[in-house]
């Protein structure tokens, strides 16, 4: 059998640093691309467009129009090839091309032929997606329509960032909250004392006949007992409304996001992926701060390993200690583990890599890419093998506790 070759750009590393950087959550861009997506579809007069990010492992789909996919497997995915550095890449009959004539993809049902994609830029300018347009007929674009799609692909990379802006605004509204919470606390206390103080006079007034000044202290008595009911309503009307932040999660949308991402790889594979919930709160909430980048290569690493009826699994855990709390991950598999070589390469930082076990590319920056993330949030990161089991991966992440007032 002979071995195929698959494009990698040269600067993946950075590449896909700057993909993390975005922190996207792949699974929720559908409804604000949808627009762009079918924009490009009418200015190349095509059936298919979809709007393409691309990490270690994953062609993520997080737009699309004419063709219903949300991700395929990198090695699959003709746009691995719009990234390599080039202004856009185009092939007019996909059947008669030698790379992808023997494809899935040209053969029933879809049998595409045609396919355009233009990179979309990210951050200092490296190609982390791509826009394509894709037909069931063969044809070429003129350039005047592929400078239109490049318009629309830069649209892509802008609304990211201004969604990023809104995020921010949001975060910004809530912590106006916190103020509006912390000013509801800070007021008690005084407010607690006075009354004490007032109902001490009240008690000692009829005894000295100062009925003016009963009379003064009732009211303030009265006054400051509406003012503490106030600051419990408003406290309880908060505690009531808590909701996650933007940039939060918990336990419990952790492991739904993961299985909303996942399940397909999984599946395809046919592989069985658990996802546990171990110990700690549930709906403590904590920063989701480059945690789905980490778990999703770490997840789909293990699945690329992992034989067909395997297992994976993921068990999620959140322990409180002393000044903060630790997130822990554990990824392991049912596969044949890692290689002594391996090991000593991601103890190096090296970049090595492997093939599936079902010939599935490894690109060899996935775990790299992990360990650079881990660290970046003052983590760490355990790897080894399980005799008779597979490999194991014990992610440990620290979050600082919320002061609370």
């Amino acid at each position: 059998m002979s071995i195929e070759t698959y494009p990698v750009p040269q600067n993946e590393m950075q590449r896909l640093l700057s993909l993390s950087e975005l922190d996207l959550d792949y699974s929720e861009h559908s409804e604000e691309f949808k627009d762009l997506a079918m924009l490009a579809a009418k200015v190349a007069g095509t059936e298919i467009s979809l709007i393409n990010l691309i990490d270690s492992y994953t062609t993520w789909t997080i737009a699309n129009h004419g063709l219903n996919i949300q991700q395929v497997p990198r090695e699959e995915s003709l746009c691995q090839h719009t990234i390599m550095g080039q202004p856009q890449f185009e092939v007019s009959d996909l059947s008669l091309d030698d790379r992808f004539k023997d494809k899935d993809f040209t053969r029933a049902p879809l049998s595409l032929r045609y396919y355009l994609g233009v990179p979309i830029n990210g951050p200092e300018g490296h190609q982390i997606g791509s826009l394509c347009v894709v037909d069931t007929k063969p044809k070429h674009l003129s350039p005047e329509k592929i400078e239109m799609l490049k318009i629309i692909a830069d649209q892509v990379i802008n609304r990211i960032y201004t969604y990023r802006t809104i995020k921010d605004l949001k975060d910004q509204v809530k912590n106006a909250n916190d103020v509006k919470n912390k000013v509801a606390h800070d007021i008690r206390g005084p407010l607690a004392g006075i009354i004490g103080l007032s109902n001490i006079i009240v008690q000692q007034g009829n005894a000295n006949e100062l009925d003016e000044v009963l009379e003064f202290i009732q009211l303030i008595h009265k006054s400051s007992k509406s003012l503490l009911e106030l600051a419990d309503e408003i406290l309880t009307e908060e505690q009531q409304n808590r909701k996650l932040a933007q940039d939060e999660m918990n336990l419990n949308v952790f492991k739904c996001k993961l299985e909303n991402l996942y399940n397909g790889q999984a599946k395809n594979k046919n592989i069985n992926l658990q996802i546990q919930l171990k110990e700690g709160d549930t709906l403590s909430p904590f920063p989701k701060n480059k945690l789905l980048q980490i778990a999703g290569n770490l997840i789909s690493n293990a699945i690329k390993f992992t034989p067909e009826t395997g297992i994976v699994k993921v068990d999620l855990s959140l322990k409180e200690e002393a000044q903060q709390y630790l997130l822990d991950l554990k990824i392991s598999d049912t596969g044949e583990g890692i290689t002594e070589a391996a090991l000593l390469h991601l103890e190096d930082g090296g970049g090595s890599s492997t093939a599936g076990t079902c010939g599935e590319k490894g690109y060899g920056f996935g775990l790299e890419l992990v360990q650079h993330l881990v660290k970046g949030l003052g983590g760490t990161m355990e790897v080894y093998n399980v005799s008779g089991s597979g490999a194991c991966f014990n992610v440990s992440i620290p979050f600082k506790k919320k002061v609370k007032e």
